[in-house]
């Protein structure tokens, strides 16, 4: 094993493309959190609220894709959209492969809290006049919100370790940027545990901040 000294030395050298892998795996991370947040609600909407088509559609995506690994996920956004003429760069197709994949899970999320509310809830809104949008933002929303926080909280970690798939088609986030060090240096143990402890500050940093938002929604 080589001398500490050494290994930080050229941890110091190869600190920029670090950085950059770090950088790549935050942005797509989010990304694919705030867009599958954005669409798994709407599908939870539709799983809860919309018409036996609508309910229908939304059920076969849903389970569809949380049937399907996430690395054949990855690989038909970034291979097989290419054949039909949409060509995505391998950062895009990890962050739509990503995006559609939480969006089931949120979906599912979604629903569950909704279906766990009191369906009195809703019509006592209807019933002094106020539309389903006002119903949702003012009485379900808010009530779904915290009890699927915490479930929600998983599913965004699970966002940022399934952004490792990303090497395979060529993303440079940071498991690939390891990968790259790790050919040059030989250094496999040190940078595979610097890589598992990056990944580990990001997941707390999510942690930390969905328990922060827990308590603030507790005490609203």
């Amino acid at each position: 094993m080589a001398a500490p000294a050494s290994f930080l030395d050229i941890v110091w050298l190869a600190r920029w493309p670090i950085l950059y892998g770090l950088g790549t795996t935050v942005a797509i991370s989010l990304l694919a959190i705030l867009g599958g947040s954005i669409l798994g609600v709407a599908l939870g909407l539709a799983l809860s609220y919309g018409n036996r088509f609508v309910r229908l559609l939304a059920r076969g995506y849903t389970d569809f894709v949380r049937g399907t690994p996430v690395l054949v996920l990855v690989l038909a956004s970034y291979y097989i959209l290419g054949t039909v003429g949409l060509d995505l760069s391998p950062f895009q197709a990890g962050v739509l492969a990503l995006t559609v994949f939480c969006s089931s899970h949120v979906g599912e999320i979604t629903r569950g809290a909704l279906q766990t509310l009191p369906k009195g809830q809703g019509e006592a809104g209807r019933a002094i006049g106020l539309t389903f949008g006002q119903i949702f933002r003012y009485i379900l929303g808010p009530q779904a919100l915290r009890l699927g926080l915490p479930a929600w909280i998983n599913t965004a970690a699970e966002m940022v370790k399934a952004s490792t798939l990303l090497s395979v088609i060529g993303v440079a986030e940071l498991l690939l940027r390891t990968q790259e060090i790790i050919s040059r240096s030989f250094m496999s143990l040190e940078f595979y545990l610097l890589a598992g402890f990056l990944y580990f500050t990001i997941n707390t940093a999510i942690e930390r901040l969905g328990r922060y938002a827990e308590r603030r929604l507790s005490a609203a």
